[in-house]
């Protein structure tokens, strides 16, 4: 992204793009599921459907902030939910995924709305990336690799569906 007076709407559209697009993939990926069927571990290994949308969740906290807005009830999205954490197996330490989703939807328009008021002075600050630092790294390229890392977990929302006995989502 480059650093000119404002942000190039090619940049930024395409941002709010993809963001859109993970969204209606995850809300089609998980429409009816229930948290049983949220919690269905993967037999060759990883992690349910309720763990990856709590990790999701977690990592939109993290986009929020870049964003300059408040995390959305980023306590619920700690340890359980962070990348390296153990598969989720115990249904008494999983939120339920009305909740997870509720967040989900909530945090949609506000990371929309935090995309759409950037400046092009704000995507050339420098920021880091999971606790990285790169000095090649701005708002912009950690926005970037937050939209693909939500982009791949949300075509895990698709297979973990259809692990839990459910017909796939999108055609």
């Amino acid at each position: 992204m480059s650093a000119g007076k404002e942000p190039s709407p090619t940049s930024v559209g395409l941002l709010i793009l993809q963001v859109s697009a993970t969204h209606r993939a995850v809300r089609a990926n998980t429409e009816g599921l229930t948290q049983e069927d949220a919690l269905v571990q993967p037999t060759a290994g990883g992690n349910c459907l309720n763990w990856v949308l709590g990790h999701i969740m977690d990592s939109r906290n993290a986009t929020l902030r870049l964003l300059g807005r408040e995390p959305l009830r980023e306590e619920r999205y700690v340890e359980v939910y962070r990348r390296g954490s153990p598969p989720l197996v115990e249904a008494s330490n999983a939120l339920p995924l009305g909740t997870i989703m509720a967040d989900y939807e909530e945090s949609q328009g506000m990371i929309v709305q935090g995309l759409r008021e950037l400046t092009a002075a704000r995507l050339a600050e420098g920021a880091s990336f999971g606790g990285t630092v790169d000095t090649d790294e701005n708002v912009g390229s950690v926005l970037a690799r937050l939209v693909f890392h939500e982009a791949y977990h949300a075509g895990q929302t698709g297979v973990l569906r259809r692990i839990a006995g459910r017909n796939g989502a999108i055609a």
